[in-house]
């Protein structure tokens, strides 16, 4: 019998809402292609939500998720709701109660797509990015005294654990191995003087474990610029929630569109669902124009078809999404092209098909 994968879907807000069609379209083809199908389950956890009701999401939104083989998510943020609302209501909640702790972005330069770097071809840029996604400057530690006096302070604390830490290098290393075995942490130990030493610590002893692993370190302010100078040094980069999430966004702007980086928010251990979406946020200047990029939404899905075992279908998906951008017909304008959403998502899908 044909396995069936129960999908819960949050298109969320602004463009998620119209690149998430094309998304599951292409999931679709991918599945009639390659012999398992599909129950979508979709979920208006969104900040239209919290501005009727609130709350992004109900208050056992997590139980109602757990049973469900993986999350798709489009994007989240609206203008009339604060960021930091419709995050901590919503994407960490989801990432942490499902202890999704290794957020993974690949960052690869298509032939089709022009690099803002100059003499860059396709080739010359694959890397992932692997960021700590549960701890590190991103906790909830803190508060802030004295507010709306001369004395008005805010105090963040970072938390970095020794299993944290190992976990996501290890998983860094492991990937490293069925790439080019090179891994390069990101740090900043000259000058956060008691968590960054820390995690040099735990990527030396972690290291020692994979001898076949070729290592490096660099300070995250010259790794920004390694980024943009020399991207073709790297093979799987491992930093912090915070460095994490830089280089991340960084990784995808040096290979030409934000618009067609994917990532997952991943549980290794596969204990619960893991999360996947585009890098790109829910862009309310372009929201309701037709003209997002769907490439990013698509590309996560294949990354959530090889977590599910469905490594071929994954492979078809990539290869699809590399054809049509090699054929530079059919470009949303973040490309510089005048194709709309509906378009370049039809175009991946028939190339898959």
């Amino acid at each position: 019998m044909a396995k069936n994968y129960r999908i819960a879907v949050i298109a969320g807000d602004g463009i998620g809402r119209e690149v998430m069609p094309e998304g599951i379209a292409a999931m679709e083809a991918a599945a009639r292609a390659y012999g398992f199908g599909f129950q979508w389950h979709e979920f208006d956890w969104s900040c239209e939500r919290y501005v009727n009701m609130g709350m992004m999401m109900p208050e056992d939104g997590i139980d109602r998720l757990r049973l469900y083989d993986a999350v798709y998510l489009g994007a989240v943020g609206h203008p009339e709701v604060p960021d930091h609302v419709s995050l901590w209501g919503l994407l960490i909640p989801l990432r942490r109660g499902f202890h999704q702790y290794v957020n993974l972005r690949p960052v690869r330069l298509l032939a089709g797509v022009q690099s803002p770097l100059r003499d860059r071809a396709p080739g010359d840029i694959d890397f992932y990015v692997v960021r700590e996604n549960n701890e590190g400057e991103y906790s909830e530690i803190g508060g802030r005294l004295y507010r709306g006096t001369e004395h008005e302070m805010a105090m963040q604390e970072s938390v970095f654990t020794r299993r944290g830490c190992d976990r996501v290098m290890r998983y860094a290393f492991e990937l490293a191995r069925t790439r080019k075995k090179h891994v390069t942490s990101a740090t900043k130990s000259n000058g956060i003087i008691h968590t960054m030493p820390f995690w040099d610590e735990r990527f030396a002893a972690v290291a020692r474990d994979y001898p076949d692993v070729r290592t490096d370190q660099y300070h995250i302010d010259i790794l920004t610029a390694h980024f943009v100078r020399h991207p073709d040094w790297f093979d799987v980069v491992v930093g912090s929630n915070l460095f994490g999430d830089i280089l991340s966004d960084l990784g995808p702007a040096v290979v030409g569109s934000i618009g067609i980086a994917p990532s997952g928010n991943i549980n290794p251990e596969r204990e619960y669902p893991s999360m996947f979406e585009p890098v790109h946020g829910s862009a309310p200047d372009i929201a309701g124009r037709g003209i997002a990029n769907p490439i990013g939404q698509i590309w996560s899905g294949a990354m959530m078809l090889d977590h599910l075992g469905e490594s071929a279908a994954a492979s078809a998906v990539e290869r699809a999404i590399a054809e049509v951008l090699a054929e530079a017909g059919t470009r949303t304008p973040d490309l510089g092209g005048n194709a709309g959403t509906k378009d370049l998502g039809a175009a991946v899908t028939a190339a898959i098909g």
